[in-house]
């Protein structure tokens, strides 16, 4: 059985659990007990291979120009914000419910010179995820929590745009999305700092996030090829995710 199967199950088993439990555990809406939301900085290591690959073409092809060579990519940073919908107390365990939406992003330029004045190349990436999942943690003092476990499954959908600026007014944007849906999973953990009891927190996770992105394709179906100069469609635009860090503020409403 895979990963993000053996998650699927054991979050259906944690909710089961939870609905059983309900009538014998305190229960409570959002991460301070009452509605609660969360907003804060993310960042994501992940692997582009196909992406770099077409860097390393690209670096190629304007070597003899070039005043300024693209980057790779691998390192995406930005913010998300969610909603915790539910927190049941299990014999000492503290089961959260949540959903969000993340937003990260990374951008490499590179310039190149001519007869005819100096060109700009802008590569940037977006990355926007929805996702749905559970955490489990417990209080190890007043005002500290440990989260022993934080699991999500995530549906990832990717922008990737080209845009081209030459000598004059001439800009041209290739925009490229992901061709078919693609889902994940994050799995981690963390702790919670207490600021004002029940209301506000801090709170820190780090684990790692596994998606792949195979195909991206522009709105009219072009695909995304390997190289500039290559008919060949580029199948491994992401092949894998890794380390990721999400630092968030809590705030919790009452009712």
């Amino acid at each position: 059985m895979s990963l993000a199967k053996s998650i699927v199950l054991w979050i259906a088993f944690c909710l089961m659990l939870f609905s059983i439990s309900l009538k014998a555990q305190t229960f409570g809406f959002g991460c301070l007990g009452f509605v609660g939301g969360y907003g804060g900085y993310s960042y994501q290591v992940y692997k582009p291979e196909g992406l770099n690959n077409y860097i390393d073409s690209f670096n190629s092809d304007i070597k003899d120009s070039v005043t300024s060579k693209m980057g790779n990519f691998g390192k995406l940073q930005g913010y998300r914000v969610g909603l915790n919908f539910f927190r049941a107390d299990i014999k000492g365990f503290i089961l959260t419910a949540k959903g969000f939406y993340q937003y990260v992003s990374e951008k490499k330029s590179a310039s190149t010179n001519s007869n005819f004045g100096e060109s700009n190349i802008t590569y940037l990436l977006e990355l926007r995820n929805w996702g749905v999942g559970i955490d489990l943690g417990t209080v190890i003092t007043g005002g500290l929590s440990w989260k022993v476990i934080d699991a999500a499954l995530l549906y990832n959908s990717a922008t990737f745009t080209n845009t081209l600026n030459t000598p004059g007014p001439t800009t041209t944007i290739v925009k490229y999305n992901n061709e078919n849906p693609s889902l994940g999973y994050t799995v981690g953990t963390g702790f919670i700092l207490s600021i004002v009891k029940r209301y506000i927190s801090i709170e820190g996770v780090a684990g790692y996030s596994a998606f792949k992105i195979d195909k991206m394709n522009t709105s009219n179906g072009t695909e995304l090829t390997v190289s500039e100069n290559s008919s060949q469609p580029m199948k491994n635009f992401i092949t894998a995710g890794g380390f990721n860090a999400v630092i968030q503020l809590n705030v919790g409403f009452p009712l």
